[in-house]
């Protein structure tokens, strides 16, 4: 199928296939006028990849964990679902960051909210 195909099947833009060949995640065939013509498969690699990116990874890291969905094995695996936990520590402490950082705005809400207060008691 060629990429418009595969872009409305898989619901993404074109462009997201382009970038995805570029970093190494989609492979394509070329036809002599350079057309790309991608599997049946590729419907469901870009599916994927769609919920890699939504679980917050990065191209490299999808990158890393490609041979555990390409060959797997159980070395692949086991690299794979190392990487992975590697990806859950960083979200894990991203996410305490976000809740420390929405702490200290809720904490400066609450004192503009005294401050404007006492200028309407005055």
């Amino acid at each position: 199928m060629r990429i418009g195909e595969l872009s409305a099947r898989a619901g993404v833009s074109v462009r997201a296939l382009r970038y995805y060949e570029e970093q190494g995640l989609l492979t394509s065939r070329r036809s002599a006028s350079g057309q790309r013509h991608y599997t049946e498969d590729a419907v469901e690699r870009v599916s994927f990849l769609q919920r890699m990116y939504m679980a917050g990874l990065s191209s490299r890291t999808i990158i890393e964990l490609l041979p555990c969905v390409d060959a797997p094995s159980a070395e692949t695996s086991d690299a794979a679902l190392e990487r992975m936990a590697e990806e859950r520590d960083r979200l894990t402490d991203h996410i305490a960051e976000l809740i420390r950082t929405r702490d200290a705005l809720d904490g400066l809400m609450a004192t503009n909210r005294a401050y404007r207060e006492t200028l309407r008691a005055v």
